[in-house]
């Protein structure tokens, strides 16, 4: 299947109708999630109304780190296959993935304030996730330039492959050293949160991940159609 999908075309012919399915339902998701959060949840009894910003952050965290996982799959998928889409995938993952990165850190940033009474704290969640949100730059900056000299792409691999050593220092910071920020609420084993608070959760997480795989794909078929582009062009000036 993944062999099949490596084919530009063949995938065009899929991403086209999916992408705007996965972007309406992601908003959708959204949309509903945030309002059910906003309106139909009780606040909590020690943080009061800004645990309302944990249905923006915590899916901006998981996204976050999701989208280096996806930088990184691509990159293995090109060196060992070298199928011609890997290095189109994990270019289009790096944006969305610094996005959601950034608005993971701005959020904690927020949430933080009335929390710790600080907007900042070099936290080992905290401080992690910014030093992953550097590397996305970086990545960026390091495919376009790869890009622009004509290299083959596997420095920006060795790269992507590289910066995913940092995934499981932010996944257990929390458990690794006694920071301010609190413990692992949610685990396929645990649940801290309560049952009213928590419902909403799910439709925001499930709706950020839509919205982020048809941005990725959105990203994806505008690389496709740039290479296309320059390709006819370099084509016109040499006949």
């Amino acid at each position: 299947m993944i062999h099949a999908l490596a084919n530009p075309a063949r995938f065009l012919k899929i991403a086209r109708p999916l992408t705007p399915l996965l972007v309406w339902a992601g908003l959708a998701l959204t949309l509903f999630g945030v309002w059910a959060g906003l309106t139909r949840t009780p606040p909590d009894y020690l943080q009061g109304e800004t645990v309302r910003i944990l249905y923006i952050h915590v899916p901006a965290a998981w996204l976050g780190m999701a989208g280096w996982s996806g930088i990184a799959v691509s990159s293995i998928a090109y060196l060992i296959w070298r199928h011609p889409l890997a290095t189109v995938s994990a270019r289009a993952c790096a944006v969305p993935g610094a996005l959601f990165a950034a608005i993971c850190l701005a959020t904690g940033s927020i949430w933080g304030r009335p929390t710790w009474g600080t907007w900042w704290q070099w936290d080992g969640r905290l401080t992690s996730m910014l030093l992953l949100f550097f590397i996305y730059l970086a990545y960026i900056a390091l495919a376009r330039a790869d890009q622009d000299r004509g290299g083959d792409g596997r420095i920006p691999a060795l790269f992507g492959i590289a910066g995913s050593a940092l995934l499981p220092v932010i996944r257990y910071s929390v458990v690794w050293w006694n920071t301010l920020h609190q413990g692992q609420s949610l685990t396929l084993t645990k649940n801290t949160i309560a049952s009213e608070i928590l419902w909403p959760l799910g439709f925001t997480l499930s709706g950020f991940t839509l919205l982020f795989a048809g941005i990725v794909l959105m990203r994806m078929r505008a690389i496709l159609a740039t290479g296309r582009v320059e390709a006819r062009m370099r084509r016109m000036a040499a006949a």
